[in-house]
């Protein structure tokens, strides 16, 4: 597959998510909130961690806001990544998401360890969009340290 191939697919996927948005959806008993907005560009999400009772694993992430098709895209995949991680594991994907982004294109995120989300890794390619893809993930770091007091 050509690198305009792989490009093509990686924004037929995003734009799929973007449409058509897993995890969409606020409910009851979320063990940490965050609500966080992009100033530049006006993306916001309200993103709830929720924990499963016995393992402490992240049963799922809920959320919803409204944004460009990079941050519902992001959020609907992150949130296909989270369920079933441990709390550590979901915190390291979340840093090693962050040092993808920040690299301005130069480290390919994972696929073994970031599934589908791996085609947000063009993004770093665009200092502006960056915060658009990061935006659910720092709701999530967020939900984390909530659920952690």
């Amino acid at each position: 597959m050509s690198t305009s191939d792989l490009e093509n697919l990686y924004q037929e996927v995003i734009l799929e998510h973007a449409k058509r948005p897993h995890g969409v959806g606020l409910t009851e008993g979320a063990n940490g909130e965050s609500h966080q907005v992009n100033p530049t560009c006006g993306d916001e999400i309200t993103l709830q961690l929720h924990l499963d009772a016995d393992s402490g694993a992240v049963r799922e992430l809920r959320w919803e806001g409204h944004g460009c098709a990079i941050s519902q895209a992001s959020a609907s995949l992150l949130t296909d990544l989270a369920a079933g991680l441990t709390v550590p594991e979901l915190t390291s994907r979340i840093d090693d998401f962050r040092v993808a982004m920040r690299s301005r294109g130069t480290i390919e995120p994972d696929e073994e360890v970031f599934g589908d989300a791996v085609v947000l890794g063009g993004v770093s390619k665009y200092m502006a969009r960056v915060k658009c893809a990061m935006l659910a993930w720092v709701a999530a770091e967020h939900a984390l340290a909530q659920s952690a007091a």
